[in-house]
């Protein structure tokens, strides 16, 4: 049957009406899409954030060694006729000789004076070689740990040689001394830097590192050999530390052109703007600019240092353009270790940029070590060639008739290309060649706020982003501007430092030694602010208190507290939740602050958020109010009253219906456990001897043991599928916790027992001896605590405990037990190490005596309770394992391979109370996931160990992961808005289908269907199916058994999915439903126990995840089917008893789900019909029956606001939901005399209420008017029935093995006995029946584990 396929095909008819549905299904609100749903809860990985410069470092101390020799030329140099002069721009042949060598020097020095005025300078003239040895060391010494930099002139002697020497004088000036580099090694010493001009000057730098690496090996030989001279001395530094800048090559000689100075490489160094501008003037492409003359040049006006004057916006935009080119052509790491770490390596570096490029032009290649790629031809060099040739057009005019001078437009034209970057650019590809000068331009006040935006832009691209600005040396810039009080660049100062803080919170430290928080408190408590910049200002101060006592305290001052409760009522979601978890985070484990927030009553002010439409809002105040009284300061009784106060107000959301908030509950509610220790120690073992005293009666106890399910026998069912490891549930837990269960999961022959908590062996409870080490289990197994928890709400507890029974730490205690049965896997692994630690610590406490036997605890000592609190230890939030010897329903996980331990433990003398410090309960196979004992063996301070344990394990990330909203990117449209993104066409693609469906199942449909006979799928299904549900649109049908999920592809007869749902044992799925089914579609489960969860990922080729689960219905009765009156009797008793067979029991939990508002309406064995609001994920309405028995059937219509109840009484109710609960009940039918199997209300304007009860009689309802308006009586005895949405059609299923197809009328169409095709063998006894929503299929189940699917007569399909 090629129904989809031929659909997707099929020629588009009447493009009006397709369109218009289309738009109906684009207006639908999608359920559990959020980011919660669909991310794990936690932060992102932090990078590693390598732009902090580790070690900062100073050029302290200069050496300048001029060897000139002024009038004599050296033997081994030729020189031209006219040369090159100039040394430091003067000639020294104008001047006495030793006058000039002065003259050089100081000028010299001034040079390097204006790179870095602080340093010490020692000059050097025409040396010999103890004035170098003697200079150098005193340098060394002074310097410590500092950079010294060496300079050298060596124009007046001959080249360096090969073998590694420089030359000096003699004392008398009579002959040349070499030098050798080795020498010069040792006195420099590390960190040093050196500056070689002289021809041949890169065979210095080769020499150099020969002696580096032979000084290395030399060292190494002494560390082997003590004789060896070396050992005794102490080590010389590594010269791996050290810098060189050579003018050339090491078989090049410097360039004798006249025009140029002698010493041309320090110039280009030392004086950058003079040698540019001048080499400029003397290119051929000078004669473009007029009237400019090397005179005039002289003459540019202004200072270096000053931004405003022609000379100094030279100097700035030289600056910026080398730090550019650095920045692209060198790998991250070294441009930090030579542009970021040191003012004046930085600046020799990038003049030294300049020297390559300006030397290369005369044949000359200047070498550095470390090496640096080739840049002279980089494109930036053009932007400075234009800068200079506009800067220099306006010479003569300024000088002459004194115009004033324009500046350049560089900055601004490279700001507009950084925007076309970020505006024009895709994802991937090279950073932004102008992210340095954006740098460089927030030091302008003239285009600091274009800046400042386009940064803010940058920085919203992603984290990757924030480390490449930070990596260029963004962070003391925008640390400096907080200081400005320029209110327009509060938005942008706010929105950067949140991006910053988000990717790197490190800086809080920096931000609160420079003041920088008071900026953001000013920008909070601003009421002017929008919304949105608050937050972020919020944010920021959250993560400068985050586990930071500086921070809190310096907040705490500046009136933080009063601020955020300030807000906490804003209309802004985001701010509410952020102002909560700041609060949060600047009283946790700070008394002062919590305090201060006792005075402003902070807590009452955070009660009115647990009831918040946001989960994200509810889960900040949840985690708020839990660090207020997770404060480890001495107790008052006046704290502990608002630590019981606010306990009793966190209990109360003990059934939201988020997960998220539920996990921080349990994470809230156990540092008040840690507080109160002592107290949760004796409530625990009250219930624990309780529970051993006590059998529950459970629904499963009350069937008969034949009544169960049949196993799963037959070896031709594959086993499940395993669910992803975090929802691995219960099928991994049970088998854990219950060793005496172990067989009871996949049994071969036979039946199991009847199984229910109260009949527990009690090896899983806590009343058996604490177990042998390796015994994996938790001291309170899931069972255990389940029931208790039904326990604790029988009223016979009360009388047996007294008084105390109803006190703060019980009712905790309840509700940590209730958590530890949610239907969610990681609020009840969190609230079982709750549970089970203090247990563990109960039961530790009761025994001292065994403990106190011996001093100091060996193997051999008796059973001490080592390894039954494992658990407790677990860092991981993974559950333990299954053992391999336990059959689990899901795959089996093999027990990881033990680490060897030693065989012995540490002795250790026990403590006051004899309590073992909990580093000694550790068993000796270790798990795959524990962290080790969370403290040394000698640390005997137990109760501190513990509570930090507890601390530890448990968080539940929800801060870290809301922050990382900020890291991430905000202003980009989100892709589902982006029309040309994938996941837009896929939903557009998935709504034309919607429409095709819709379309051509109505040509059906209103041909109206004659016969439903044509049997298209028949399979096994591996559980008896007790509902199915077809998916709207695709060809998918989901059938559920007692515990798991199978979905069938019904067009190719495929299985495509099979997986547990993880309720307990003693429940069983009632209830499925679609949600989403236009568009992504989820599956809700419904169990009899009133738990809901919502799966994703399934029959597809991924792992089915849960998306989210909540208990919708607290307090289920079991019922059975139909308390009949006296003429019904003995019918509703044997369906009841057949149904019992199929279903064990009453109507179990209903649902039904209207798709356009997010509204879930639940009931079942309850007296209310709640109202569930998917959007926030909480409960909106109650609104009570008004009946005493169970409800069977829900319908709902959203655009009249009617749900139409069908009870176990037989009566059908009718109720408007817009009303209050005592006025709601707009209507009651008392026409069934029996159970009614199911009511349903038709959506259209003026639909009828159609209702069937066990006894058949099928009756239609005006819902304006009080009686029926047709009645039509079918076969007695129905177990299943469905009415088809579309098509005017119902059918039955009845005790008899039947399935009778009726039309609006009452005749019937079909009667279904037997299996087509399979040997003509009889359908089994029907347990579940169900339309598709267009198609006029029908799915039927059966006891005998088949499951068909019967349709209309070929022709018409």
């Amino acid at each position: 049957m090629k129904m989809d396929s031929d659909l997707l095909h099929s020629p588009a008819v009447g493009l009006a009406e397709e369109e218009e549905a289309d738009m109906n299904d684009w207006k639908l609100p999608l359920a559990f899409m959020k980011k919660r749903h669909s991310e794990k809860i936690e932060g992102s990985k932090a990078l590693a954030q390598s732009w902090r410069m580790k070690d900062r470092m100073k050029t302290v101390s200069v050496a300048l060694v001029l060897c000139l020799n002024v009038g004599v030329d050296p033997p081994d140099v030729v020189k031209t006729s006219p040369c090159a002069r100039l040394e430091c721009w003067i000639d020294p042949l104008s001047m006495s000789p030793q006058k000039a060598l002065e003259t050089i020097g100081a000028n010299l020095q001034k040079q390097y004076e204006n790179w870095q005025p602080r340093a010490r300078y020692k000059q050097s003239l025409d040396p010999t070689v103890d004035e170098v040895k003697k200079l150098c060391t005193s340098l060394r010494r002074n310097a410590k740990e500092e950079r010294v930099l060496f300079h050298y002139n060596g124009h007046g002697v001959p080249r360096p040689t090969v073998n590694g020497e420089i030359w000096v004088f003699n004392k008398n000036y009579t002959q040349y001394i070499p030098l050798s580099i080795y020498d010069l090694q040792t006195w420099m010493g590390s960190p040093s830097i050196f500056v070689y001009d002289c021809s041949n000057a890169g065979i210095i730098v080769k020499s150099f590192k020969q002696f580096a690496l032979q000084r290395e090996q030399e060292l190494e030989v002494a560390a082997i050999n003590p004789s060896h001279p070396l050992a005794q001395m102490p080590l010389p530094p590594s010269m791996k530390n050290c810098i060189q800048l050579a003018a050339c090559e090491a078989s090049e000689l410097l360039p004798m052109n006249p025009d140029l100075p002698a010493d041309l490489f320090t110039s280009c160094l030392t004086t950058p703007i003079k040698i540019a501008l001048r080499w400029f003037c003397m290119q051929k492409s000078a004669k473009l600019v007029p009237g400019v003359t090397l005179d005039l040049i002289e003459k540019i006006p202004g200072r270096l240092n000053d931004r405003r004057t022609p000379l100094g916006e030279l100097n700035w935009i030289f600056t910026a353009i080398t730090d550019t080119i650095a920045w692209n052509v060198l790998p991250r790491d070294l441009f930090q270790k030579l542009f970021r770490q040191d003012l004046l390596v930085a600046s020799l570096f990038r003049n030294f940029l300049l020297a390559e490029r300006i030397m290369r032009s005369y044949n000359c290649t200047p070498v550095s070590s470390p090496r640096l790629p080739p840049t002279y031809m980089h494109a930036m060099w053009q932007a400075w060639d234009l800068a200079v040739d506009i800067c220099l057009s306006q010479l003569p005019t300024i000088i002459e008739e004194g115009t004033a001078f324009r500046h350049s437009p560089f900055f601004a034209e490279q700001l507009t290309a950084f925007q076309v970057w970020l505006t024009m650019g895709v994802e991937n590809r090279n950073p932004p060649e102008q992210l340095p000068i954006v740098l460089q331009v927030l030091l302008s006040q003239v285009h600091r706020l274009r800046a400042l935006d386009l940064l803010g832009r940058f920085l919203d691209l992603g984290p990757w982003a924030v480390s490449l600005a930070l990596s260029v040396g963004i962070f003391p810039y925008v640390l400096k501007l907080l200081q400005s009080s320029a209110r327009e660049l509060r938005p942008l100062l706010v929105f950067i430092w949140a991006k910053i803080l988000a990717v790197d919170s490190s800086c809080q430290a920096d931000l609160v030694k420079d003041n920088g928080h008071k900026y953001f408190l000013s920008v909070l408590a601003d009421s002017y602010m929008p919304a949105e910049h608050r937050t972020m200002a919020v944010f920021i101060l959250a993560v400068i208190v985050n586990s930071y006592t500086t921070g809190q305290e310096a907040c705490l001052q500046g009136n933080l507290i009063a601020n955020c409760l300030e807000q906490l009522s804003d209309p802004h979601p985001l701010l509410r939740q952020w102002v909560a978890i700041c609060l949060g985070r600047i009283w946790q484990n700070f008394d002062p602050a919590r305090w201060c927030g006792v005075r402003d009553s902070a807590h009452e002010k955070l009660y009115t958020l647990l009831s918040d439409p946001i989960p994200e809002v509810r889960c900040a105040a949840v985690f708020a109010l839990g660090t207020f009284v997770g404060n480890s300061a001495e107790r008052t009784d006046h704290s502990t009253t608002i630590d019981h106060n606010v306990a009793m107000m966190l209990a109360q959301l003990i059934n939201d219906g988020s997960p998220v908030v539920r996990k921080e509950l349990v994470v809230a509610l156990s540092h008040l456990v840690v507080q109160y220790e002592s107290n949760f120690c004796t409530v625990a073992l009250q219930f624990i001897e309780e529970e051993k005293n006590y059998s529950v009666p459970s629904p499963a106890n009350t069937a008969e043991p034949g009544n169960l399910t049949p196993v799963r026998d037959s070896p031709a069912i594959p086993r499940l599928r395993s669910v992803n490891s975090y929802t691995n549930i219960r099928a991994a837990t049970t088998a854990r916790l219950n060793k005496s269960l172990q067989n009871l999961n996949l049994n071969e022959e036979g039946g199991p027992p009847a199984f229910s908590p109260g009949n527990l062996s009690t090896s899983s409870s806590a009343s058996s001896t604490l177990g042998s080490p390796d015994n994996d289990e938790y001291i309170l197994s899931f069972e255990t605590i389940d029931k208790m928890r039904r326990v604790s709400s029988y009223s016979s507890l009360n009388s047996l405990i007294g008084v105390s029974f109803n006190s703060v730490y019980t009712q905790i205690w309840r509700v940590l037990l209730h958590l530890a049965a949610d239907p969610f896997p990681e609020v009840s692994d969190l609230a079982m190490k709750v549970l089970n630690s203090i247990a563990y610590k109960a039961t530790m406490n009761a025994r001292p005596q065994r403990i106190l036997d011996s001093g100091s605890l060996t193997q051999s000592a008796p059973a001490s309770p080592t390894s039954k609190g494992t658990h407790i230890h677990q860092a991981g939030g993974s559950p333990p394992m299954p053992s391999t010897s336990s059959s689990s329903l899901t795959n089996e996980v093999p027990k990881p391979p033990a680490r060897d331990q030693p065989a012995t433990r540490p002795p250790y003398t026990p403590t006051l109370g004899g309590q073992a410090p909990h580093s000694h309960q550790f068993p000796r196979t270790r798990k795959m996931f524990d962290k080790g004992p969370e403290q040394a063996g000698e640390d005997g301070d137990e109760p501190c160990g513990h509570r930090n344990y507890i601390s530890a394990v448990l968080q539940t990330g929800l801060c870290d992961w809301s922050a990382k909203y900020f890291a991430q990117p905000v202003m980009k449209i989100p892709e589902e808005h982006d029309l040309e993104s994938q996941v837009r066409m896929e939903r557009q693609w998935r709504f034309l289908r919607n429409t095709r469906v819709r379309r051509q199942s109505r040509c059906i449909t209103q041909r109206g269907v004659s016969r439903l006979d044509d049997q298209i799928f028949i399979n096994r299904n591996p559980g008896v199916p007790s509902v199915v549900k077809f998916h709207p649109f695709n060809t998918c049908i989901a059938v559920a058994d007692k515990d798991s999920i199978c979905f069938w592809d019904w067009e190719k007869g495929e299985r495509l999915d099979y997986f547990y749902n993880g309720n307990p044992r003693y429940t069983r799925i009632t209830a499925m439903e679609y949600l989403n089914g236009h568009d992504c579609s989820l599956l809700l489960t419904a169990t009899d126990d009133g738990a809901l969860r919502i799966w994703k990922n399934f029959a597809d080729q991924k792992n089915p995840e849960m998306v989210t689960a909540w208990q919708g219905l607290s307090d289920m009765l079991p019922t059975t089917r139909g308390q009949p009156s006296a003429s019904t009797h003995s019918l509703a008793r044997r369906v009841s008893i057949y149904l019992d067979r199929s279903k064990q029991g009453g109507a179990g939990m209903v649902v039904d789900w209207e798709q356009e508002t997010g509204l879930l309406m639940t009931s079942g064995d309850v007296r209310v019909i709640r109202i569930w609001d998917t959007d926030r994920e909480m409960k909106v309405q109650d609104i009570p029956t008004g009946a005493d028995s169970c409800v069977t059937s829900l319908s709902c219509d959203s655009q009249r606001s009617l749900i139409v109840a069908g009870l176990g009484d037989g009566s059908v109710r009718v109720f408007d939901r817009r009303m209050g609960p005592n006025d709601c009940r707009v209507m009651t039918y008392r026409e069934h005399g029996a159970w009614v199997v199911k009511a349903h209300l038709q959506k259209e304007t003026d639909g009828h209420i159609i209702s069937v009860s066990v006894n058949g009689d099928v009756r239609f309802f005006e819902p304006r008017t009080p009686d029926s308006i047709n009645v039509l009586q079918t076969v007695k005895g129905l177990t299943a029935l469905d009415i088809h949405p579309e098509a005017n059609l119902f059918a039955c299923g009845s005790m008899n093995q039947f399935i009778a197809v009726y039309n609006s009328n009452g005749d019937v169409i079909s009667n279904i006995k037997y299996y087509d095709g399979f040997m003509g063998q009889r359908i089994g006894a029907i347990s579940c029946l169900a339309f598709h929503p267009f198609w006029p299929h029908l799915a039927v189940g059966s006891n005998d584990y088949y499951m068909s699917i019967y349709s209309a007569e070929k022709r018409l399909r």
